[in-house]
């Protein structure tokens, strides 16, 4: 059965909705993955085709219509945007997704959407529904305890070559990713912590590089948040990825970075604020939080966390 899924617009999100993607792959559906253009760097190693969707309504029904597919056009949307109902609906494909801003009408089948779950089983509970609303079969009733992203042997080469570029030539364990950039706000207040810098000078006094991934346009963000740090830019998702798999631990906050980290089930430290980390905190084994819900936590709180989890990775635990 073919699916036309409407990927989220967050690369931490397209994280989170790994679980659920592999699910329906693996029950016997034909994925068609629908999103912004990075996906398809970043999801490479699963080999789903996925197409950029264009800003534009009319655009994006048209890229919907042009797929290669044939009746019946069933989809499933991850977003929850009235526009990405509306362009589905006008492409003529019948899709699942939650009921919300007056998208009702536009869906082939409606999910309230629920308050307390993980984003995880969010993903996972809307990937079940379509399953049975196709004829899949029926998925196990929790997701996965990993995310299960993988990488490709050029995003692992990339992640090297961006090391060697830039000098480094330090164990592996001795490394620490930064992700000090977050973004948008919650509850109107930034998801940024405010102690990376400190974090990053004192790492360096004990001989632990550190490294942020700064994207298109963050550099200056990453170097004011961050001025001790090496900045690696340029790296796509995938290399990212990578270099998360690659360095000893990653610290970031509530923030793609740290999806990314928690997908490849790289040792990550996940920094809340504002945010709740019963919706979005990192996910799998190798994952710990810290603060959340309105309360950051504090720099030496954080610090003996990124001590006890560089330890474990000179001594070669899990």
């Amino acid at each position: 059965m073919n699916l036309i899924v409407r990927l989220p617009n967050w690369i931490g999100d397209v994280c989170m909705a790994l679980p659920a993607l592999q699910a329906l792959d693996a029950s016997g559906a034909k994925l068609h993955l629908i999103g912004k253009g990075w996906a398809s760097d970043l999801l490479a190693a699963h080999h789903w085709p996925v197409t950029a969707m264009p800003k534009s309504l009319m655009a994006g029904a048209a890229i919907l219509r042009s797929l290669p597919i044939n009746s019946p056009r069933r989809g499933l949307l991850f977003t929850n945007s009235l526009s990405s109902a509306a362009a589905f609906r006008l492409a003529g494909v019948a899709a699942l997704g939650h009921r919300g801003e007056g998208r009702s009408l536009l869906l082939g089948r409606g999910l309230s959407r629920p308050t307390g779950p993980h984003e995880v089983e969010v993903f996972w509970r809307l990937a079940c529904a379509a399953a049975d609303w196709v004829g899949l079969p029926a998925l196990p009733g929790h997701a996965p305890a990993a995310l299960g992203l993988r990488t490709t042997p050029e995003h692992q080469a990339s992640a090297l070559a961006a090391l060697r570029q830039a000098g480094i030539k330090a164990p592996a364990n001795r490394l620490v990713v930064l992700g000090p950039l977050s973004v948008g706000t919650a509850d109107g207040q930034s998801k940024r912590w405010a102690g990376f810098a400190e974090l990053a000078r004192q790492l360096a006094d004990r001989g632990i590089i550190t490294l942020t991934c700064p994207g298109p346009g963050e550099e200056e963000a990453a170097k004011a948040a961050a001025p001790s740090a090496i900045a690696l830019p340029g790296l796509g998702l995938g290399a990212y990825a990578a270099l998360c798999r690659l360095a000893g631990l990653t610290v970031a906050n509530d923030s793609g970075p740290m999806h990314l980290a928690a997908a490849v089930d790289a040792p990550v430290i996940g920094v809340f604020g504002p945010s709740s980390p019963k919706r979005t905190r990192p996910w799998g084994s190798q994952s710990i939080w810290l603060g959340g819900d309105g309360v950051w936590p504090d720099l030496p709180t954080v610090m003996a966390q990124v001590e006890r989890r560089m330890i474990r990775s000179d001594s070669g635990e899990t």
